[in-house]
């Protein structure tokens, strides 16, 4: 890595922790403020959950395209631009019509972060440093959220509606604080692979749905952000108060255990996943939170005590920690490998978009499975786990040898755009 790269990376790095602490900063208190705060009712507060997501399944199609033509640090710095307007009209909105087109903005705007930045880290690491680069981005991303939930519990007042504008109104500060550090970054241009495939006019998507392997990963990526991150707060919490007799408190300490487990071996785990092949590292993911499940179904199935049931359940969030640790400096690094030249954002946000459908899909099916069918519950996601560990391997089969195992093309060349060169003839 060239000392430009790594300038720009560490500007990029310092974005990822204030777009984390930004989203962390307000979205736990959204329902509360909408719903009690404004007095708009817990339909309202349900529509606005439900416009952020509907926000980022509109924009992130268009924002693979807009990547590939203008590059990732303009459209970032639109979408913080957006982001902050949304936030601050948000804090001051106390309408439901305008909640809405608040929260429109702001969900839109944020979903537009995520693989801008991730195009970003792209063009300023090479196969040797991405998957520690995108390791450093998830550790950032979890300590964000984690300080950004901390301060903002602390300065909100059910009881005043100013503690809240003024909330939403550091939030917006954020955003513009992050804008203008990363129009400090001179991205670098790094070298085009002789021999790499050539971008597509206008970063098609028939393109992308023509490579076997990137739709193979889409499909995995679903499985896996349905099974993990759509039961978090959802399906996995429903059924862990109402099967195990979970506390509040004890179902905070749960998600704190995840939190401490990711930040924790985030790096430990890092050196462990470096020289194996990708596919093995999601295979043995999907069997870490196969026995993740089947500690949940002790927990709420079992015939042990409370604090047996507690404490396995707390180890099931720490399993699922572990697991994110691994899948970090994997997943996101792999997608980019499969991109063509100068194609790295549409590939990004086609990721982003298949987790955003996941992370839509996975409480609507796993809350009430987890609140009231129990056992179904534990063993439908059991099996979505060890779907995860066969699909991993699947996609082993379709991979390069460069793509499968990084550490092999250390002397090439990445394109700028995230591109690794494939071998002449190599299935896409």
């Amino acid at each position: 890595m060239t000392r430009a790269m790594g300038a720009a990376m560490r500007r990029i790095h310092v974005g990822n922790a204030l777009s984390a602490f930004g989203l962390g900063f307000t979205v736990p208190y959204l329902y509360v403020y909408v719903a009690q705060v404004r007095g708009l009712g817990a339909m309202t507060a349900g529509l606005v959950l439900a416009v952020f997501a509907v926000a980022a399944l509109i924009v992130l199609p268009f924002a693979g395209r807009a990547i590939v033509r203008r590059g990732p640090r303009p459209v970032l710095l639109a979408a913080l631009v957006t982001a902050a307007l949304g936030s601050l009209s948000l804090g001051l909105a106390s309408n439901g019509t305008t909640v809405l087109l608040s929260a429109a903005a702001l969900g839109a705007g944020q979903a537009v972060m995520q693989p801008a930045l991730a195009t970003m880290i792209v063009d300023c690491s090479t196969a040797d440093t991405r998957s520690r680069a995108f390791a450093m981005q998830f550790f950032l991303q979890n300590l964000g959220l984690g300080v950004g939930g901390l301060i903002g519990g602390n300065l909100v007042d059910s009881t005043r509606v100013d503690s809240f504008t003024l909330l939403f109104s550091i939030e917006a500060a954020v955003f513009l604080l992050l804008a203008v550090v990363m129009a400090t970054v001179r991205m670098p241009h790094s070298p085009r692979i002789e021999g790499a495939p050539a971008q597509s006019a206008g970063g098609s998507w028939k393109q992308l749905l023509g490579n076997r392997a990137m739709v193979q990963l889409c499909v995995l990526g679903f499985v896996l952000f349905f099974a993990c991150y759509g039961q978090f707060e959802s399906g996995l919490s429903a059924y862990g108060v109402e099967a195990a007799g979970i506390s509040t408190s004890a179902l905070g300490s749960a998600l704190a255990a995840n939190t401490l487990m990711i930040v924790v071996a985030q790096f430990a785990v890092l050196k462990f996943v470096e020289r194996r092949r990708r596919s093995r590292v999601i295979a043995g993911v999907g069997l870490i939170w196969a026995v993740a499940w089947v500690m949940a179904g002790y927990a709420g199935l079992g015939h042990g005590s409370q604090e047996m049931a507690t404490a396995a359940f707390v180890s099931t969030y720490a399993l699922f920690g572990l697991g994110e640790a691994m899948l970090s400096p994997t997943v996101a690094p792999l997608v980019a490998d499969l991109a063509p030249s100068g194609m790295a954002g549409q590939y990004n946000s086609a990721f982003a978009l298949v987790k955003q459908l996941a992370l839509a899909v996975g409480p609507a099916v796993g809350g009430p499975m987890g609140a009231s069918l129990h056992a179904p519950y534990i063993v439908t996601f059991l099996l979505f786990s060890l779907g995860i560990t066969g699909l991993a391997l699947r996609l082993g089969r379709q991979l390069t040898a460069v793509q499968d195992q990084p550490w092999l093309g250390k002397s090439r060349v990445v394109a700028r755009g995230g591109a690794a060169a494939e071998p002449v003839g190599a299935e896409a």
